[in-house]
């Protein structure tokens, strides 16, 4: 049995993890994605980026192969990241159950995929096919099959165990309570191996992907797997219960909190900005990266969205994570990511033996923006920390000194030409954006000197950011376009403006503003989606265009309701929330014709979904002339 070569559509996804590392499975059963024992480690089922030569695990009807048809749905069992996808056939429905448990404790090597087979109505046939790929499909593997399963020897174990069936209880799905004795038959097929399998109604097999050093396949009764997940189940409901969103979009927003949940890497409590590397801004382009790491600007905006939704727990742990990196470079610049861990070895190289999603290419792996210069996280990082040090953590003196070193440091170098927020390739030059966060920079640091009484050289940061606002306010306005532009010296627009009232630096009644959004209304919006910027207007060093930013979308909705067009605000995030996936997903783009671009799912986008919600909901209740919001980037 071969795998098919067509590549289904990003959407087509679903995402699972144990908060060390994920794996995305089809709507066809297939684990297609799966890096371990970290998001940022080398594959093991790499499918998505290759076809043939990726690997990957399916679970899917024999008729699938067959031209029969099969109707296929996937859905997270209620307030879970437990995935669930259902085969509808003429002979007989089945489910499959994907999840990974969690483990509680510090960093492991030793990982789970349970994956659980049942038949609801009728009879069905099944193949399971099991295909690793270590290291991207570059290291070799020695395969060891036994009676229980199975056993890939390569950079690491990977044992393949059986489920077996011992009477199951169907508390799940429904259906009779029939016996089947859990033999799956593993055949060699070269270096994987592959078995079919006939159920009836009330029947289940399973198999579970386990991960580590010395691993011996086993059976595992279907009772301990029911008992897996319902720890699991219980896991993921006890963790929601601590939100404190009510608001009118409850099920999307703890969706999304659930998804940026399943994207940190709970050891260290950074957040990766997607589980997945290479998958195209533009099918068959050059705009093909790898998001499995901790960017100082998506994390920092996630504490904003955490302590929105009441985790502070997860706040307080990223703020540590940020203020460790903060401090180990006294005198110097962040860097603008890092790995899980706090390390920054990031060189990027192409996987040249791998096609690409549908034959994007480069599949680069590591990332080169690692080395660019971004003025804009200072401020970012220091808008997080006055808010985790007013609600989570509060900074030692460690910290501060650390927090006084970049100011410091900002102030020799905020007005640098800069590569800017999309880290472009094209070149520095002075961004708006850079600017504005410059502000925001010494803004944050004089209110936290202020407000806990440290020590500081408040006149000096005062003086820098009184010239970074007069800077921007004559050179970042242009009087041709009435609107604040991407870069000094040009007209082009820039999504990331929109940023502007929702970090104090404009009134949202400002006439200078609301011609900026005026502008950008005609220039980037199309039907409610903003793109980040015009490509063909401001050459970013890439070829090919892209898709709407999901990301600049959401901020848009923001900045409509701080604006007072609050119907105009509520259309556009509710005509968003038709573009997510069929599991509430979202990537980094939407493309042409509404389909999901770029890597996926993107912890920005629901970041950003989640914040405009909250702050959408506070616009409505409450006007958004009657009520001013919190001058934060909340």
């Amino acid at each position: 049995m071969s795998y098919p070569d067509d590549y289904p559509p990003i959407a087509e996804h679903g995402l699972i993890g144990d908060l060390q590392t994920a794996a995305l499975v089809t709507t066809d059963g297939s684990i297609d994605w799966f890096c371990c024992p970290r998001f940022d480690s080398p594959s093991v089922f790499g499918a998505l980026l290759d076809r043939r030569r990726g690997g990957f695990f399916r679970i899917a009807p024999h008729p699938f192969t067959e031209g029969v048809a099969v109707t296929r749905r996937q859905w997270y069992f209620h307030d879970t990241a437990v995935l669930m996808t259902r085969f509808m056939t003429p002979d007989g429905v089945g489910a499959l159950y994907d999840f990974m448990p969690v483990r509680d404790g510090g960093a492991t090597d030793r990982h789970e995929i349970v994956r659980v087979l049942r038949v609801v109505r009728g009879t069905m046939r099944f193949t399971l096919e099991c295909r690793p790929r270590f290291d991207y499909a570059r290291a070799e593997h020695t395969l060891e099959v036994t009676e229980d399963g199975a056993v890939f020897h390569g950079p690491f174990d990977l044992a393949l165990h059986t489920v077996v069936d011992g009477g199951a209880d169907h508390r799940h799905d429904g259906g009779a309570d029939h016996r089947h004795d859990g033999a799956l038959d593993w055949r060699r097929d070269g270096r994987d191996v592959q078995a079919s399998v006939t159920l009836s109604a009330g029947q289940a097999v399973g198999a579970v992907v386990e991960s580590g050093t010395g691993l011996r396949p086993r059976r595992i009764p279907i009772a301990e797997a029911d008992e897996r997940f319902d720890a699991t189940v219980d896991w993921w409901r006890r963790w929601l219960q601590r939100s404190t969103y009510v608001g009118r979009w409850r099920e999307t927003v703890h969706r999304s909190a659930m998804s940026l949940k399943l994207m940190t890497y709970a050891p260290t409590g950074a957040l990766v900005a997607a589980p997945t590397a290479g998958l195209p801004e533009r099918v068959g382009g050059e705009r093909n990266w790898d998001y499995r790491y901790t960017w100082i600007r998506d994390a920092s905006f996630s504490v904003h969205a955490l302590l929105s939704l009441g985790y502070t727990e997860e706040a307080a742990a990223f703020g540590s994570w940020l203020s460790d990196r903060v401090g180990e470079r006294p005198g110097r610049p962040l860097k603008i990511m890092y790995r899980v861990d706090g390390t920054s070895d990031l060189v990027e190289e192409s996987l040249d033996h791998l096609e690409g999603y549908q034959g994007s290419r480069p599949v680069r792996i590591g990332n080169g923006a690692a080395e660019q210069l971004q003025l804009d996280i200072v401020g970012e990082a220091l808008d997080s920390l006055l808010l985790a040090d007013r609600h989570a953590v509060r900074l030692d003196h460690r910290g501060w000194q650390a927090v006084r070193d970049m100011v410091g440091w900002l102030c020799e170098n905020w007005d640098r030409t800069d590569e800017g927020v999309w880290e472009t390739r094209g070149g520095r030059r002075d961004f708006v954006y850079g600017r504005l966060m410059s502000w925001v920079a010494f803004d944050r640091a004089i209110r936290m000197a202020r407000e806990r009484a440290r020590p500081g050289d408040i006149p000096l940061w005062t003086t820098h950011r009184d010239a970074i606002y007069d800077q921007v306010i004559t050179k970042g306005f242009d009087p041709g376009r009435q609107a604040f532009v991407q870069s000094y010296g040009e007209d082009v627009l820039d999504a990331a403006v929109l940023m502007m009232p929702r970090a104090g630096f404009v009134v949202p009644t400002d006439p200078m503003w609301q011609s900026t959004l005026r502008a950008i209304d005609t220039d980037l919006v199309s039907d409610g989606l903003v793109f980040r910027y015009d490509p063909a207007a401001s050459p970013d060093g890439l070829t090919g265009t892209e898709g709407t930013f999901s990301l600049c979308s959401f901020w848009y909705v923001d900045a409509l309701a701080r604006s007072g067009r609050l119907s105009d605000a509520r259309t556009a995030f509710e005509k968003m929330l038709t573009y997510a996936n069929h599991l509430g997903l979202y990537s980094e783009e939407i493309g042409a014709t509404g389909d999901q671009l770029g890597n996926f799912p993107q912890a920005f986008s629901h970041l950003a979904l989640i914040s405009a919600a909250v702050d959408l909901d506070h616009q409505l209740d409450h006007g958004a002339a009657r009520v001013p919001h919190p001058q934060t980037l909340t």
